[in-house]
């Protein structure tokens, strides 16, 4: 197929596209380049066919003819990113999404892959939740997540098939890394400092998928029959890998030589808790098969951290978290406040 990746530039956007060219699509991008610079290492042959430099917010349906499926992946990418301005959360990840659902719809664009998150379950109990739980969104980037599956759902008929794949919390390595998600942001604590330092009391369970995984997730939904997934959710990762926080950090101990636990002064619970089934995947896509876990996801860190000599200047920079560098952007006058380019042209 001709597919679309949106935020194909992104840390999950440069280790699916590749996977996707090896599964032999025709890819295309589509990316407002905001974080194109923040680069660790080197970046391989991305295969991407065509790249539009462009805003989600401007996607027009000529952008889209000749695609058969999208996979959606754009958008201000986490908890803390999506506080900086509430307001540009709803109208990037939630106004933006319908936007290029409807521009797709209207061009003949079959498939729909949206990235929805396992946030929109916010606070839960100890039972492993299903994708028929209630929604409890407690930040502006899980209530957009929310708002794009209920619109997607709308849009749904013979024609328009969209799935929401609602990713756990991802980890491990991409050439455009970020340390704003928990095991990236431990194991680099531990690499940099010798402690793996908790800012939370680490009680809050996690959900946690590999980036490789949730992008084999992603190919293995473009490869079944269309009418498998037509308009439902799938919970992404594994029950195996539901964790407390704390014990993230233990594991991160485990592994990284020379390096303990620390908690931060005044470190208190976080309300983000929630423990979820994966049941439906594996029923409804057994295609997909995990092959990371979090401690070999630690140690692909680990050696990746060291083979590219992080240093703590690096690890607590902007260049490797999404909210320092839109503020970076924002200072040196790059960004207008509504987080799009100054400049005509960006390269």
């Amino acid at each position: 197929m001709r597919v679309l990746v949106t935020g194909n530039l992104g840390y999950v956007g440069t280790v699916m596209t590749p996977l996707l060219c090896g599964e032999g699509h025709e890819v295309w991008g589509l990316d407002i380049g905001l974080f194109a610079s923040c680069v660790m290492g080197a970046l391989g042959e991305s295969g991407v066919s065509r790249q539009l430099t462009k805003d989600l917010r401007e996607v027009e349906a000529a952008d889209l003819s000749g695609v058969d499926a999208v996979v959606h992946l754009a958008g201000l990418s986490n908890d803390p990113t999506g506080e900086l301005n509430p307001r540009l959360t709803e109208e990037i990840n939630l106004a933006g999404t319908v936007r290029l659902a409807e521009s797709a719809k209207r061009v003949g664009v079959t498939r729909f892959l949206f990235a929805s998150s396992c946030s929109i379950y916010g606070q839960s109990g100890s039972a492993a939740l299903t994708e028929d739980a209630p929604f409890q969104p407690l930040t502006a980037y899980a209530r957009s997540k929310v708002g794009a599956e209920a619109a997607l759902h709308r849009l749904a008929d013979a024609s328009f098939s969209p799935v929401s794949l609602r990713n756990a919390t991802a980890y491990g390595f991409s050439p455009r890394l970020r340390f704003d998600i928990v095991v990236n942001n431990l194991t680099g604590w531990a690499v940099t400092t010798g402690e793996v330092k908790l800012l939370s009391d680490g009680r809050a369970w996690r959900p946690l998928v590999h980036v490789e995984d949730m992008s084999r997730a992603f190919a293995a939904a473009l490869r079944v029959p269309r009418e498998r997934l037509h308009d439902t959710a799938l919970n992404v990762g594994r029950e195996e890998d539901n964790f407390q926080v704390r014990s993230i950090a233990e594991a991160v101990a485990g592994i990284v030589p020379d390096c303990r636990v620390t908690f931060a002064d005044g470190g208190s619970s976080d309300s983000r808790n929630y423990n979820v089934s994966f049941a439906r995947l594996r029923e409804r896509l057994p295609e997909f098969q995990p092959s990371w876990d979090v401690a070999k996801g630690i140690r692909q860190l680990h050696a990746a951290f060291r083979k590219h000599g992080l240093t703590y200047e690096q690890f607590s920079g902007k260049a490797f978290t999404r909210l320092k560098q839109l503020k970076y952007l924002l200072e040196r006058d790059e960004l207008r406040e509504d987080l799009t380019w100054k400049r005509a042209v960006r390269a």
